[in-house]
């Protein structure tokens, strides 16, 4: 997915770069065959060096005669290679242009990447992802500038994660270095990584909803009214946050046109400083100690041992039973299940939750034993919707591919209790999600159920199990039922494919 267009005052050209999601078990062999005709995908637009094209499940990079140069001296110079190596960009292997077709732009080279598990957006990811993102942004810049190359821009949208792992996508974002020139992707990468950050650690207030809205990012002039006293001592706050909203307002009272711009030069070893600064810097930030309501969910439910082993069986079960290449794991809190999914055969999990302290908790843990899950946040009865320029840019989250499975745990009764969202609809969008997966229903009688009911009249009176499992029978085929004790929940694997 290419970045937004980069804001007022930032020279630096948003990239494309991937926004497609390609299911697991549609993805094929690389191979030099013809594929289906490749379309270009209507996010990536806006970078003349190059576009990416899509074509039975396949992603390619077309490079152009604006970005000829710089591919060919990245290449030559092993910049890639090296990158690739390193785990910092992500693989490419060259194909026959003529591959592409036979468009209006015919490419100089075209580039074959291997999918992403699944495209995520900053406005999603944890803090911890935010942070692993910008300093594989700042590590790759400085090795980029040790090699005569830098980067021509500093989106955050050049980023995408294979489980808890970051990796860069853009290539045509690699260019030549001049030394004297200036950091242009300085502002965008305030707006993108920093500043966002710099909310979540100084307020402690999670940035996300602010940064979907605004899509670039958090501008320094509106971040720098919410710094207190104390961070504005910061050297790196006055330099890239406080310094840059007085810039900006000053140049707003005195007209952006008074004047031309005034050529600014940078000798590399101040650039190398600057970014060799601002990566110590983030590498020290931290969360403040704060607990959220369900970050302790795994400790604090409604049900005993017994009951959670044998709920870890049923899942274990069906997801050895479908082995899924991408599983979706709703409400996945600290990532108990996902561990269980991924010992039980699935190759990738994607988790959401709402609560952040929980997945918190879920990215350390996979961060340290490596499992191919990524927690990002999401709000279900308001998720992250089709965005950017006509609507392309950015896709929703129904728009960027299924999952071969999933689990729906401990979610259902905060959809349909706590939302209000009708039982019916409820389970159509769970099931609309993946073709077969685990839903768990906990029934009015359930003490979490009580706890959402109560201080409110109940005006669920189609919320039943009788009335559950008459809508997911409705939509496809009950393979296996487990109640979780005496009374307990009550846990349904499905599948679309078949009927009842």
């Amino acid at each position: 997915m290419p970045a937004p267009c980069c804001s007022a005052r930032s020279t630096g050209r948003a990239s494309p770069a991937f926004s497609v999601a390609v299911g697991p078990r549609h993805r094929r062999r690389a191979t030099t065959r013809r594929p289906d005709p490749m379309k270009f995908d209507p996010g990536s637009f806006r970078d003349p060096s190059g576009r990416i094209l899509v074509a039975d499940g396949r992603i390619f990079r077309a490079v152009f005669g604006a970005g000829l140069d710089n591919f060919e001296g990245a290449r030559t110079a092993g910049v890639y290679t090296k990158a690739i190596a390193r785990g910092r960009l992500v693989p490419m292997e060259e194909r026959e242009p003529g591959l592409a077709g036979e468009g209006a732009q015919r490419p100089y080279y075209l580039l074959e990447h291997p999918p992403i598990d699944f495209i995520s957006y900053p406005y999603e990811w944890t803090f911890s992802a935010l942070k692993a993102a910008a300093l594989l942004h700042l590590d790759f810049h400085l090795e980029l500038l040790a090699d005569g190359f830098t980067l021509s821009d500093a989106t955050a949208y050049n980023i995408q994660f294979n489980g808890t792992r970051p990796t860069f996508i853009d290539h045509l974002s690699v260019v030549h270095y001049a030394d004297g020139s200036p950091w242009t992707g300085q502002r965008q990468f305030a707006m993108q990584f920093l500043n966002p950050l710099l909310l979540w650690t100084k307020r402690g207030l999670a940035p996300n909803a602010w940064f979907r809205g605004s899509g670039e990012g958090l501008a320094p002039e509106d971040v720098a009214p919410l710094m207190r006293v104390r961070d504005k001592l910061s050297f790196t706050v006055l330099a890239h946050v406080i310094g840059p909203s007085m810039v900006h307002k000053r140049r707003i009272a005195q007209g952006l046109d008074d004047k031309a711009p005034r050529a600014v030069t940078l000798p590399k070893k101040n650039l190398v400083a600057i970014l060799t600064t601002l990566r110590s810097y983030i590498a020290g930030l931290d969360l403040p100690g704060q607990k959220t309501i369900w970050s302790d969910y795994a400790g604090c439910n409604s049900y005993g041992e017994a009951q959670r082993a044998a709920k870890h069986d049923f899942v274990a079960r069906q997801i050895a039973t479908l082995k899924p290449d991408l599983l979706f794991d709703l409400g996945c809190n600290s990532g108990d299940f996902s561990r269980t999914a991924l010992d039980s055969g699935a190759r990738s999990v994607v988790g959401f939750d709402f609560d952040f302290g929980a997945l918190e908790h879920a990215f350390a843990r996979f961060d340290a034993d490596g499992g191919r899950v990524l927690p990002l946040w999401l709000d279900a009865t308001n998720p992250s919707p089709s965005q950017g320029w006509a609507g392309a840019e950015r896709k929703s989250l129904g728009d960027r591919g299924g999952a071969d499975a999933l689990l729906a745990l401990a979610i259902i009764h905060h959809l349909a209790i706590a939302r209000n969202v009708p039982l019916d609809m409820a389970v159509d969008w769970l099931m609309g999600m993946a073709p077969a997966g685990v839903i768990e229903f906990p029934s009015k009688g359930d003490p979490m159920v009580t706890e959402l009911l109560r201080g409110r009249p109940d005006i669920f009176p189609d919320y039943s199990e009788e009335a559950f499992l008459a809508h997911v029978s409705a939509r496809g085929a009950i393979t296996e039922k487990r109640r979780l004790g005496e009374g307990g929940r009550l846990m349904v694997a499905y599948d679309r494919r078949h009927r009842g």
